[in-house]
């Protein structure tokens, strides 16, 4: 079997969304699009100028967007009805499909806020199809524990543990990794997928071959194989993500991303007009 290597390391990018959120932006910006992933921002502060003015409502549509809050509060609106607090741990999966217009404000005045955001396309059959959520209480996550290592399971299977998120067109693995000192961390990855490590704490090695020191906040794009291989040099932190390509077109306009530019426009005047939401 072919051990799976390092395609490309990435720093990420300082940036800031929302009302002005101080965040490290990876994909997005280089690659700008990681098919199936649009985006992957981590957000995390412990001053609350960097964040408490938050994501004020925005709309979208043809996307899926994935919270997942590590530490800190957000409290969540939309304009379906939908409403609730995200604790430590917790994880949103909103399938934004024909038009949302949503919020995600800090519900928490000082301390350390810290998560990441994930956008996924959905392929032009579904990206008008109605709004849906996922939620995953934190409480309620299926998580594998052994001497070596805890992987939370957002998405996918690890040994008995296994994600609610089922029957998704590009077949998804998104794993929280916590991997001891000097202890491997080892998975079948499937060949047709785009995988990528982000390393939120820590040091690890991949594979076999020799690469660049991994340290903090850093994206590894990682070579097409079958067994990935992770070893930590110190205690590490890291989330793996991996999907199937959907291998269409795409069109971007800020929040909106379709597969023309005639539905991108199409997007803004119906947000304008008032059609947004169905």
């Amino acid at each position: 079997m072919n051990i799976i290597e390092i395609d490309k390391i990435i720093n990420p990018t300082p940036a800031s969304d929302g009302a002005g959120v101080k965040l490290k932006r990876s994909i997005g910006v280089e690659p700008n699009y990681y098919d199936p992933f649009l985006m992957l921002d981590e957000f995390g502060s412990e001053n609350p100028d960097d964040y408490i003015a938050g994501f004020p409502p925005h709309p979208h549509r043809g996307i899926e967007t994935v919270t997942y809050m590590l530490e800190g509060h957000f409290e969540h609106k939309d304009s379906i009805g939908g409403q609730g607090k995200m604790s430590p741990g917790d994880v949103q999966w909103m399938k934004t499909g024909s038009g949302i217009i949503h919020s995600e404000m800090p519900a928490m005045k000082e301390g350390k806020l810290q998560g990441f955001q994930l956008w996924i396309n959905m392929p032009a059959k579904l990206k008008m199809n109605k709004p849906e959520y996922i939620y995953i209480d934190a409480a309620k996550m299926s998580v594998h524990k052994d001497n070596n290592k805890q992987v939370k399971v957002i998405a996918g299977k690890f040994e008995k543990a296994e994600g609610p998120v089922k029957g998704h067109n590009v077949e998804p693995i998104y794993f929280d990794v916590e991997l001891n000192k000097d202890k491997e961390f080892s998975f079948n990855l499937p060949s047709t997928h785009n995988s990528f490590i982000y390393l939120i704490s820590g040091e690890i090695y991949i594979g076999e071959k020799k690469h660049s020191k991994l340290i903090d906040s850093t994206l590894i794009l990682l070579d097409k194989g079958e067994i990935l291989k992770v070893r930590a040099r110190s205690n590490s932190k890291f989330l793996l993500i991996s999907g199937k390509p959907i291998k269409e077109q795409i069109a971007r306009g800020g929040p909106f991303v379709m597969n023309t530019k005639e539905e991108i426009s199409q997007a803004v005047e119906d947000y304008h007009a008032g059609r947004f939401v169905k």
